[in-house]
């Protein structure tokens, strides 16, 4: 008998922990919690996960809290403040990315009804589940990737990569990457947990 265990990657961290056990890889249908995610996604690249995990924060509290209506309002003066904003990553390209792509997240909220909707219907509304046994198993990027990448790029984004939106479609639960040996697999989970 298999010994379970979390996925390697969130190490012994609590935040990470807490993270991988009750975020991670559950679907996310909710359009802001989506919009939080593409753009925390957008200011990891080059960067650890784990360094935007601690500064989420200061994220949600400069990005008012996700929601991106206000977002896509924000203006020079607004990028200027938060690139002196230790609490987040300040680089302008990532900042301006963030406001940027809310204007186009709206627009395709429009075009589509939600964003949900347009980014579920890639996988027919039910998560991809992998069934890795290794960590060096999990690709960094997909076909799928690829295809919402190139997608989300046409729309007008950026910072949408095929290796970041493969991040931010695990992060969602579009693709479920926990490893057969881990508590969170949907094959060890028990119902309505």
């Amino acid at each position: 008998m298999t010994t379970l265990q979390r996925c390697g990657w969130c190490g012994d961290d609590p935040l990470y922990i807490a993270y991988h056990d009750h975020e991670w890889g559950q679907p996310v249908h909710d359009d802001r919690k989506l919009f939080e995610m593409l753009v925390l996604e957008g200011a990891q690249a080059g960067l650890s996960w784990i360094t935007i995990l601690r500064k989420r924060d200061n994220y949600r509290r400069a990005f008012h809290d996700f929601d991106p209506q206000r977002v896509a309002a924000m203006d020079e003066a607004d990028v200027e403040r938060l690139l002196q904003d230790a609490g987040i990553v300040r680089n302008r390209l990532k900042i301006n990315s963030a406001i940027r792509n809310a204007r186009v997240f709206l627009a395709m909220q429009q075009k589509h009804g939600s964003f949900a909707r347009w980014l579920w219907s890639h996988v027919d509304g039910q998560p991809l589940q992998n069934q890795w046994i290794r960590l060096a198993e999990c690709p960094a990027s997909t076909e799928l990737s690829d295809r919402i990448s190139k997608a989300l790029k046409k729309e007008g984004m950026n910072f949408v990569g095929s290796t970041v939106i493969y991040a931010f479609l695990q992060a969602t639960g579009v693709i479920n990457d926990h490893l057969c040996t881990c508590p969170q697999h949907p094959q060890h989970r028990k119902p309505g947990a």
